[in-house]
């Protein structure tokens, strides 16, 4: 019988790379995407391709229940994945702010993964993927609000995990570092909506220093393709028994690293200079 899974975030970067891979090797993949017009241009290509939008939860019980039907009432793997910033220091971001991107970042992860669990749980088997991130790993200065989701969704998939195991359904956080999409782009928008930057007591260090790395890029070090993190994706969905965490990129494994061997006041200093 074909494998199935559920992708979301599907329009670009992680998620399109990971669906035309899977769909290479032979699986059914339900291609998400939050907006309508994604998903007809994913559906043009030959996508199973349902609206789910984490902040909406009408579009997450209809988008897995588009899912079963076709599928007969199974799904072997669900793969969450989408996600957005708001950058900026913690003392600019609102709690308004706050209480969405936990809704995009987590609760609607949360929403459609318990929905996904009864289905798992009848058929005696399945993959639960998060794809969290370096930030789930250690926090950095001007992306609090992105750090705080990845850091509880880290403990969300941890617990998850355990209480898992004796259905049969394996919890996989996959841990990118930097990746080749459209996320800066994305955070761009989110900053522009959320942010008064005018009116923060930081206004000179925007002007100075906090545009640029927002505008032009903070880094200049390498970012990998998509397809690396689809690599970890395929191995966690063949293991006959997949690891609790797949890092991705050389910056993951250097910052899993060094959070198990620095005291905290070294990585501080290290992390600051980022």
């Amino acid at each position: 019988m074909q494998k199935s899974i559920l992708i979301t975030g599907c329009s670009s970067g992680i998620g399109y790379d990971s669906a035309r891979t899977l769909r290479d090797k032979g699986w059914r993949v339900f291609a998400s995407c939050r907006r309508a017009e994604d998903c007809a241009r994913l559906r043009e290509e030959g996508f199973d391709s349902p609206r789910i939008d984490y902040e909406d939860p009408e579009s997450i019980e209809s988008g897995l229940a588009e899912v079963l039907e076709a599928t007969g009432g199974r799904l072997d793997a669900l793969f969450n994945n989408g996600a957005y910033a708001i950058p900026g220091p913690l003392e600019d971001v609102s709690a308004a702010a706050l209480r969405t991107i936990f809704e995009a970042n987590l609760i609607g992860w949360h929403d459609l993964t318990t929905r996904a669990l009864p289905v798992m749980r009848a058929q005696g088997h399945g993959r639960i993927l998060m794809n969290s991130s370096v930030l789930g790993v250690v926090g950095m200065k001007w992306r609090g609000a992105y750090v705080a989701t990845k850091f509880a969704l880290e403990g969300l998939s941890d617990v998850l995990r355990m209480e898992m195991a004796d259905a049969n359904i394996s919890v996989v956080l996959i841990e990118p570092g930097p990746i080749e999409t459209a996320f800066r782009q994305n955070a761009i928008r989110q900053f522009e909506k959320w942010i008064d930057w005018e009116r923060s007591a930081r206004a000179d260090q925007y002007r100075d220093s906090l545009h640029d790395k927002l505008y032009k890029g903070s880094s200049g070090g390498p970012q990998w393709p998509a397809s690396a993190v689809t690599a970890r994706v395929v191995q966690a969905l063949e293991a006959r028994r997949p690891r609790p965490r797949y890092y991705v990129t050389t910056p993951t494994h250097a910052m899993g690293l060094l959070r198990r061997l620095l005291p905290t006041r070294w990585l501080d200093a290290i992390l600051s200079k980022g």
